[in-house]
């Protein structure tokens, strides 16, 4: 009786194994498809903290308008002058990263501009000091 209990546990574990293994197999595809629903979080695709999304954006700049409100209401309790909320935010606010093709349109666009200073007879501009006042005009600081 007690050698037909251990092959009967061998067998049902050997039959076992070989149903995971085939349930393993089978369910390559779903791990692959695994996070195109939209269902996953933000960490779980790679985003860093500091690049959110469009609606993160939104409510960091709202909370921070929010913020600036109550600083606002403070400094008139005191007397003192209100602070303009947008510049305020716009100077809080981190610069948005510039497209990488765009920078070399804009370095192409100086020299071209130097170019024509010097045929002009006129000295040649710095080009990196004249692509950073470009982006900054671009970005409306």
């Amino acid at each position: 009786m007690h050698g037909a209990f251990g092959t009967v546990l061998w067998v049902v574990c050997a039959i076992a194994a070989i149903v995971a293994v085939a349930a393993l197999i089978s369910s390559h595809k779903s791990w692959q498809d695994y996070g195109k629903d939209g269902l996953v979080l933000d960490s779980e695709m790679g985003h860093s903290p500091g690049r959110g999304t469009s609606a993160a954006d939104w409510e960091r700049e709202e909370e921070i308008r929010q913020m600036m409100e109550a600083r606002n209401a403070r400094r008139r309790r005191r007397g003192e002058e209100p602070l303009d909320v947008e510049k305020e935010i716009a100077r809080l606010s981190p610069p948005p990263k510039l497209d990488p093709e765009l920078q070399s349109e804009i370095r192409d666009l100086v020299k071209a501009r130097n170019y024509r200073r010097v045929r002009a007879g006129k000295p040649p501009l710095d080009v990196e000091a004249e692509v950073q006042r470009e982006v900054e005009k671009l970005r409306g600081l």
